[in-house]
């Protein structure tokens, strides 16, 4: 921990250094790559943290993202000064300058919503010390059910209107996030902190509220004397950072889920009112998503000792948090090509 943070130190006097250094646009782009590119230095961190254990990643995960903000907007104000710097040097230039002349609009490009809330969710997740992992789309019968305490006969099969691949009786299109964890508990023994994120589909019919395919969050932790007091701290911690709101409170309801025993249902106070409003349809209340404490049977499908270890499991829809944040009315607005309607969250782009 202690050369990770000298690191962190020196790091940070090196883009003190270099920002200090800028004298050009050229160099604010020589910047960004060396520093906040995807092969920069500040990424590099978090490749670094995830081979931490899960103490050093609670305290030095929220450092790297605080280096990495305050970087960025240092890098934009670089940015907006040579920008503007460099326009009245090429208009001091030219001696005749034509007013009258039209501009090519060129419209600017912007990450998805649900990637921006992907993202936002992940880097909450790793500022507790959790590692982000990735399952395939296309999955075994065995990593999407079996595993997950859902054998062929289990009733609550029916309840999952699979997508299978004709020709491959034993593929599908995965239900859940589920079988990423699944990967990563048979790999890597506990402690385990993850979080799984990505598309997810049902054949089910389409409406404001429902898709065949939809993004999804799903965070694992397997520990000794794992508790619903570190789940319930968790999921408050997730929805108090995303919602922007200190004061927004959880209540469980026991719920039924095949993979975790006890099951929860999780609703959340209503980040937008106190007495009621058409978010929460006067009941102050939002239901959120599932739950609970791994069942021993997923442990030991993934030769884990449930007799040492157990753990909590929590999953929400990616969609449904993106509309209950930005007040969209329908689901199905953030999987069509309407660009009037995406391009009104490019500010949110960093």
């Amino acid at each position: 921990m202690h050369d990770l943070k000298k690191y962190i130190a020196d790091l940070t006097n090196s883009i003190q250094k270099s920002l200090d250094s800028i004298d050009s646009l050229t160099a604010c782009h020589t910047f960004h790559t060396q520093f906040l590119g995807k092969k920069g230095s500040i990424p590099a961190l978090n490749d670094m943290l995830k081979e931490c254990t899960i103490e050093i990643k609670r305290k030095l995960g929220p450092i790297i993202q605080k280096l990495r903000a305050e970087t960025e907007i240092a890098l934009n104000n670089k940015i907006h000064f040579w920008t503007i710097k460099e326009q009245d040097a090429a208009v001091e230039k030219n001696s005749f300058f034509d007013v009258t002349l039209e501009k090519n609009i060129v419209a600017k490009g912007s990450m998805h919503l649900l990637s921006l809330v992907t993202h936002e969710l992940e880097e909450i997740f790793i500022s507790m010390g959790f590692a982000v992992c990735k399952g395939p789309e296309v999955e075994k019968s065995f990593y999407n059910f079996e595993a997950l305490n859902i054998p062929k006969d289990h009733p609550a099969r029916d309840a999952h209107d699979t997508f299978w691949l004709d020709g491959y009786p034993d593929l599908l299109l995965r239900t859940h996030t589920s079988n990423a964890q699944i990967h990563t508990m048979q790999a890597q023994q506990p402690p385990l902190a993850i979080v799984s994120t990505g598309r997810v589909f049902r054949n089910e019919a389409t409406d404001a509220s429902h898709d065949f395919m939809f993004m999804q969050i799903e965070a694992l932790l397997v520990d000794k004397q794992v508790s619903l007091a570190h789940l319930s701290y968790t999921i408050q911690t997730m929805l108090r950072n995303f919602f922007g709101n200190e004061t927004l409170t959880i209540r469980m309801r026991p719920g039924y889920f095949p993979f975790v025993e006890p099951g929860l249902e999780v609703d959340a106070s209503c980040p937008f009112c106190t007495t009621g409003c058409s978010m929460c349809k006067g009941t102050c209340w939002i239901e959120l998503g599932g739950a609970g404490l791994v069942h021993p049977k997923v442990l030991q499908a993934c030769s884990i000792a449930d007799t040492i270890y157990n753990g909590f499991a929590l999953g929400f829809g990616i969609s449904r948090l993106a509309l209950l944040k930005y007040n969209i009315p329908d689901v199905r607005l953030l999987y069509t090509p309407k660009i009037p309607f995406l391009s009104q969250f490019n500010t949110l782009n960093r």
